[in-house]
């Protein structure tokens, strides 16, 4: 007897009717996939037609010898765009042989505007072969269509640069150079290397920072920085700061 109402409550109980699953029938579900396909068909056609397509382009930031290239190259890829399809890919391989420019910014104004802000290359330094110059971004791009400004701290090398971005220890003084907080990097007139000391920035009217190699940039800076306002640092040659945590000035 046991056993059988044990059975009993082990059995599952079949739902009353009226709390059964439903199910809505075949032809409401295809209703549903067919209004979600049009749906969508009509957003495709609707996305890549002529009534959203890109007819007025506003470009800012290029600046430099290659600016009106620049804005050429932007405008043809743009207008090949409608404003609910922008290919930032097709936007970036327009500007691709100009390695002054080092992003683009891109919004729309629904149905036919597009803008365009040119975000540009800073040049931190300035290569210097044989008395030419040729300015160079934090991240070691050359800037041929850049002419840098005589404040810029110079890098000498021997041999021109070949590629597009410089590498070896040039590459290591430009990372030297990108690290160095604002208000030094104003006073940095040229790094080279020494086999001493190897990296050396060289201070207006101050002394020469020895870096070392080019690992922990920023700490070797802020070591720096510590020498240069201590009173006791006066009148000297040189600040070693290869060891930041134990910077000395002679």
């Amino acid at each position: 007897m046991a056993h059988g109402r044990l059975a009993s409550l082990r059995r599952p109980r079949a739902l009353p009717r009226a709390v059964r699953l439903w199910r809505p029938p075949r032809k409401v579900v295809l209703a549903i996939l067919g209004a979600i396909a049009l749906a969508l068909g009509g957003w495709l056609w609707l996305r890549d037609s002529s009534l959203v397509a890109v007819q007025r382009v506003t470009i800012t930031g290029a600046s430099g010898p290659d600016a009106q290239q620049i804005r050429s190259a932007l405008l043809a890829a743009a207008r090949s765009m409608t404003t609910l399809d922008v290919r930032m890919g097709s936007l970036r391989t327009a500007v691709a042989p100009y390695p002054v420019v080092r992003d683009l910014q891109v919004t729309t104004q629904f149905p036919h505007g597009m803008r365009i802000r040119v975000i540009e290359q800073i040049a931190v330094g300035a290569i210097v072969v044989d008395g030419h110059r040729l300015a160079v971004s934090a991240d070691g791009t050359l800037l041929h269509d850049v002419t840098p400004a005589q404040s810029l701290p110079s890098i000498p090398v021997r041999v021109p640069p070949g590629g597009t971005r410089l590498t070896g220890w040039a590459r290591s003084a430009v990372d030297l150079l990108a690290a160095a907080p604002a208000q030094l990097l104003a006073h940095v007139s040229q790094v080279t290397t020494e086999a001493a000391h190897g990296l050396v920035a060289q201070l207006r009217s101050g002394p020469s920072i020895y870096f070392g190699d080019a690992s922990h940039l920023d700490a070797k800076w802020i070591a720096a920085s510590a020498v240069l306002t201590d009173s006791g640092s006066v009148g000297a040659s040189y600040i070693d700061v290869t060891d930041p945590e134990r910077p000395a000035a002679g």
